[in-house]
């Protein structure tokens, strides 16, 4: 697997999150934030039901601009 580093958030300081990466083989994109909490969890599971083996983590508005190059990146052949 062959990750691609896109970037984190600027406004992160020295701690890592959020932040996102491309795999450049499947061209999925991978995710580095903060759990939701309980409540907003228990929101998310109204639409989808959530297997205990995967989560929910917020990225703030303003990784925008690094998801859109995350999604250009992905869509590169």
């Amino acid at each position: 697997m062959a990750l691609r580093f896109v970037g984190k958030d600027p406004e992160s300081g020295d701690h890592g999150s959020p932040a996102v990466w491309v795999d450049e083989d499947a061209r999925d994109l991978l995710f580095q934030g903060v759990k939701v909490d309980l409540q907003t969890e228990a929101t998310c599971n109204r639409d989808v039901a959530m297997p205990s083996y995967e989560g929910i983590v917020r990225v703030p508005k303003r990784m925008i601009p690094l998801l859109r190059e995350a999604l250009d990146v992905a869509e590169l052949e």
